[in-house]
């Protein structure tokens, strides 16, 4: 998953950067409402973590400004203002969720999770998909055998991101703006050889490729 933060507060943003790395996203930072509001829209992330106080542009307007040009990706406020009427204000904005500082990063990343079962009408604390279950928390993958595997940072986000899109052919340019950072070489022939790490676990048969097209994950066979 490919996450957009907005934050003004560089040791604050550096800090969640890392922890939200360490949770299987990939992180890109905006320190100003401008270039946040620039970055949502032109980039298709899968959330966004937004602060309301923000130099150059007020929170509450980028996110209106996202919401009415269209864009629906999930966003939570993470914001010290804690009155029930800003709250209010976030919501009728267009906010998904809503986290007051101070706050727990553990915290944060349920939320994170949640907002992404929702958005992709997922049931239930794990992702289950085509006979697969991937455990967030551990980042690791579980065989309807019992079989567990421990996964990679990119192994995880990769697998993540086809469980939840099961069905749907994705191309190597998608797979690789939704696996990794902003500055990442979108050249790199890497989604290939995390593909291969994959089905060494669990079977060939459970990511097709579509020549010319991209992958395709259609879950283990019956």
């Amino acid at each position: 998953m490919r996450l957009l933060l907005v934050e003004d507060d560089p040791l604050l943003s550096s800090s969640l950067k890392a922890d939200l790395e360490q949770q299987g996203y990939a992180v890109d930072l905006a320190e100003n409402g401008r270039d946040g509001e620039f970055m949502g829209n032109e980039i298709g992330y899968d959330l966004i973590v937004l602060d309301l106080g923000l130099p150059e542009k007020p929170g509450l307007e980028v996110l209106g400004d996202w919401r009415a040009k269209g864009n629906k990706t999930p966003v939570l406020i993470l914001t010290a203002r804690d009155a029930w009427h800003e709250k209010v204000a976030g919501f009728k904005a267009g906010a998904d969720d809503y986290l007051g500082k101070p706050f727990h990063v553990e915290e944060l990343v349920v939320r994170l999770q949640a907002l992404i079962r929702r958005s992709h009408e997922v049931v239930g604390q794990m992702l289950e998909s085509g006979g697969l279950k991937l455990d967030e928390d551990l980042q690791r993958v579980i065989l309807p055998s019992g079989e567990q595997f421990d996964l990679t940072g990119t192994e995880f986000r990769l697998l993540r991101y086809l469980m939840l899109n099961k069905g749907k052919i994705l191309s190597k340019t998608r797979l690789t703006e939704h696996v990794y950072e902003q500055d990442f070489d979108r050249d790199s022939n890497l989604i290939e050889v995390y593909i291969r790490r994959l089905r060494e676990k669990f079977g060939k048969g459970a990511i097709e490729t579509r020549r010319g097209q991209g992958y395709r994950y259609v879950g283990l066979s019956d």
